[in-house]
């Protein structure tokens, strides 16, 4: 099993307390030992940490640090309906990023959210993916993320 805050803490982040919806919809689904995730925003503190468009206002950089975001909120959003310790594979991830016309790296966006849950849970942490570009995000978010993952039983 892994100490999910104890590795977070190794990374130098915390897990946050999770967002309140701007809509009608939950957090977090869980359905037998899969949970599934709602769109996560990179909110911090109740706010948007950044708005705008990558390859616009927003660099892949930027894009990635705001996905790693989203995918810490996302955990924030599984502890609403598991004990995130009980993850035992991360399934799959969809990000969808608000980019200008002609962008096309979303992969090296979503790459943000990837790479953190690797860096938790290891082969674990390899998932499914898709990175999806689309033309706007509530909020004028740059990125949003949504998570699937397995507990154990």
């Amino acid at each position: 099993m892994t100490d999910v805050r104890a590795k977070l803490a190794e990374l130098g982040l915390t897990l946050p307390v999770a967002a309140k919806p701007i809509a009608a919809y939950v957090p977090a689904v869980r359905t037998g030992n899969l949970v599934f995730t709602a769109g996560q925003l990179p909110m911090v503190d109740g706010a948007i940490a950044m708005t705008g468009k990558l390859g616009g206002e927003i660099t892949v950089e930027q894009g990635k640090e705001l996905a790693q975001i989203c995918a810490l909120n996302a955990l924030a959003a599984i502890e609403l309906v598991a004990n995130i310790d009980d993850i035992v594979r991360v399934v799959r991830v969809v990000g969808y990023v608000n980019g200008v016309a002609g962008y096309v790296n979303h992969p090296g966006v979503v790459n943000g959210a990837s790479e953190l849950f690797v860096s938790i849970w290891g082969e674990e942490g390899k998932h499914a993916r898709s990175a999806i570009g689309v033309a706007e995000l509530p909020l004028n978010s740059p990125v949003e993320i949504e998570l699937t993952v397995e507990l154990k039983n």
